[in-house]
């Protein structure tokens, strides 16, 4: 599909403005949604390129900028040293009430909108994958994709570093699809079968793939991009969304 990817929004939050970028079709039509979360860096080039593929395949797409109340609007952590260091202090600096009400904020709006059909799933990398996880707690979720999702293991979103993510994994409703990167030092086997028999023991719905391949490897930027691995992942989540949230609604 050829899709619109000009469309900007300010949502409002407890804690200012969240500069949103949403992607979509062109086509005249309703179209389910997904929120987006990007990595630490914010709505780089590669994450564009992400929303860009997500909404060519029929989907109304929500980007927001994770350190709007942080950062001015459209600023983009570059790659290197001193953006990493710079996106993990205010990955512990911002506070956990304040990601929910984010999340609340971009589900409300996609649930809305007049282009989308009201099902809505989660997306998210790195930094994302942890809030996709811990967005998909919130009921209009129904399905949500979480690529290497950093700290879930070790309970480190947020001021204080004590998230409670994984230990409220029951309070999740629809389906989960994990994707992980064995070869990843930020979440090791350990700190991965943790996660796994957490959602065991919660008895949720849930897919788990592990694959040899680096952190970030399906970013289209730098070193560790694997383009074999990511075609693989972007498959699995067309398949998720696909089933968990249907098809477009398109006029005849």
């Amino acid at each position: 599909m050829l899709i619109n990817d000009q469309e900007v929004m300010d949502l409002p939050t407890p804690n200012g403005p969240m500069r949103t970028f949403i992607y979509r079709p062109a086509a005249p039509g309703r179209y389910p949604g997904v929120l987006l979360y990007s990595e630490i860096f914010q709505v780089t080039g590669p994450i564009r390129r992400t929303a860009a593929w997500l909404a060519g395949h029929g989907y109304l797409v929500a980007v927001p900028e994770v350190y709007h109340e942080f950062l001015p609007a459209g600023t983009v952590l570059p790659y290197d040293a001193a953006g990493a260091e710079r996106g993990n202090a205010l990955k512990t600096t911002k506070e956990l009430a304040a990601y929910d009400a984010d999340a609340h904020a971009a589900l409300e709006y996609l649930a809305g909108h007049p282009a989308g059909t009201g099902r809505v799933g989660t997306l998210g990398i790195c930094l994302g994958g942890h809030l996709a996880f811990r967005a998909a707690r919130q009921p209009l979720v129904r399905a949500s994709a979480c690529l290497y999702p950093t700290d879930l293991h070790l309970r480190g979103l947020g001021a204080g570093r004590t998230d409670d993510t994984l230990a409220t994994a029951a309070g999740i409703n629809g389906e989960l699809l994990l994707i992980w990167g064995r070869q990843d030092p930020h979440i090791p086997d350990p700190g991965r079968r943790v996660v796994y028999e957490a959602l065991t023991a919660a008895q949720r719905t849930f897919t788990w793939h592990e694959f040899n391949g680096q952190h970030a490897f399906l970013r289209d930027e730098g070193v560790r991009y694997d383009p074999e691995l990511a075609q693989i992942t972007q498959r699995l989540i067309l398949d998720l969304f696909h089933r968990r949230l249907g098809g477009p609604d398109l006029p005849v």
